[in-house]
């Protein structure tokens, strides 16, 4: 059956397995860390979409391995090269609990003791009571609907981009463009200062904003963004941090072409930024 295209999130509804996703997410995002050649930006830790949700893709180690949070189904499915598959249920068990599950089994499989990353003071032990599998699934559905509209922005930039990637910190999907040039006064050898950017991405909420939105920031700011003429529904944030907001109600409400609509935003945000950026 084909997803629902763009589905009609409740931001209340969906926080608690918003939550839940999020903390799973950080458990793929930490073996990634631990195990994956370093890139700049950080690419090497964030996550990539998958036909069911996300995934790590092939991390290498003494044995291969791949980690994937499948949304759809509730699962997290953990697969290695020597045919061994471990797969449990999500009912919103502890971020911990998961942990120790997919620990145990690379363990049992072979994989070396320290090849097993080192976890985070503030890992939890609590379950998420109000976890919902329907809301897990329409996360899945939008995440795949957002990344849809991703691509063929992506393929019309000439320039460096990133990959359409999903960053465990933050729980938001996002996408780089990086024009090449460099800040001025910054260390050429350091990307993440150095490189000038423009981020577009799309969360599920957080604390700036508690429910779903789609941004675009820069960075360095220019001084022009600010002022910019945006699409009827989208605003310039100037709290919490700067950048263009679409709250994703307004996007789904406001239009029955949404994919048109955010292609409008993102080029126009594009242009107005290769100018000055």
């Amino acid at each position: 059956m084909l997803a629902n295209r763009f589905p009609q999130l409740d931001p209340n509804a969906l926080a608690p397995t918003r939550d839940a996703m999020h903390g799973y997410s950080k458990i793929l995002g930490m073996w990634l860390k631990h195990l994956a050649p370093q890139r700049k930006h950080w690419w090497h830790a964030s996550l990539r979409p998958s036909l069911t949700g996300l995934t790590t893709g092939v991390i290498q180690a003494s044995i291969d391995l791949e980690l994937e949070l499948n949304l759809r189904d509730s699962l997290i499915v953990v697969s290695t090269s020597q045919g061994q598959t471990f797969s449990e249920r999500l009912r919103g068990q502890s971020v911990k609990q998961v942990a120790d599950q997919i620990e145990d089994f690379l363990l049992r499989q072979g994989l070396l003791q320290s090849e097993v990353p080192v976890r985070p003071d503030n890992m939890t032990d609590i379950d998420f009571e109000h976890f919902s599998p329907q809301q897990a699934q329409l996360m899945a559905d939008t995440l795949a609907s957002v990344s849809k509209a991703m691509l063929p922005l992506r393929a019309s930039i000439r320039e460096e981009t990133s990959p359409i990637q999903l960053w465990p910190h933050h729980f938001d999907l996002s996408m780089l463009w990086l024009p090449g040039s460099k800040i001025p006064g910054q260390d050429v050898n350091n990307a993440d200062y150095a490189d000038k950017q423009l981020n577009f991405g799309f969360g599920f909420g957080d604390d700036s904003i508690p429910e779903p939105y789609f941004y675009v920031t820069a960075y360095p700011l220019p001084a022009n963004l600010p002022s910019l003429s945006l699409p009827k529904g989208t605003v310039w944030q100037g709290d919490g941090f700067n950048g263009a907001v679409l709250r994703y109600a307004d996007l789904i409400n406001q239009t029955d072409a949404p994919e048109s609509y955010l292609n409008e935003l993102w080029h126009s945000v594009l242009s107005a930024a290769r100018d000055t950026i």
